[in-house]
């Protein structure tokens, strides 16, 4: 349990399975493991209660990079409690592999690697470098649903 022990340590807390909006179906697994594969489909950030986390909106035009970036970091905590209610114990990731990070932003922005480093720093600070050094994407999007602003998927190998 020494990733969970880090995240108290930092004052973060994982929030429980997404609260989905009202008429919203999602028809999918969150995590699919798979012969020591651990896919994540692409997560938001979420409110403690489950609820998808503001402020929504596009990067460079409503919000800043700094609040993308820390959406990005909600992204890794909202990924990591699916993780841990599939596999009981944080500590079953032996590597994250990659992450695709999409931004919503207009079309003249170019920061997306500033943004999703908010979701790569805290993996790293949590996994370290042997562990937590991944393959990564930072790619802008038109738009993304509910309005987020970050969206991330991963896939991580498991013991």
């Amino acid at each position: 349990m020494q990733i969970e022990e880090q995240l108290a340590n930092m004052g973060l807390q994982l929030p429980p399975p997404i609260k989905a909006p009202a008429g919203v179906k999602l028809p999918f697994s969150f995590v699919r493991v798979y012969d020591g594969l651990a896919y994540i489909s692409g997560h938001g950030p979420q409110n403690g209660d489950g609820s998808l986390a503001g402020p929504f909106g596009k990067v460079g035009v409503d919000l800043s990079v700094e609040q993308g970036y820390e959406a990005a970091k909600l992204v890794a905590l909202s990924m990591l409690g699916s993780l841990k209610r599939e596999l009981g114990d944080l500590d079953r990731v032996s590597a994250w592999l990659s992450a695709h990070g999409m931004v919503n932003c207009g079309p003249d922005f170019a920061q997306q690697p500033a943004v999703i480093n908010g979701f790569s720093d805290l993996i790293l600070s949590l996994y370290g470098e042997e562990r937590g050094t991944h393959a990564r994407s930072a790619v802008g999007m038109a738009a993304l649903p509910f309005n987020m602003a970050v969206e991330i998927e991963a896939t991580v190998a498991i013991n």
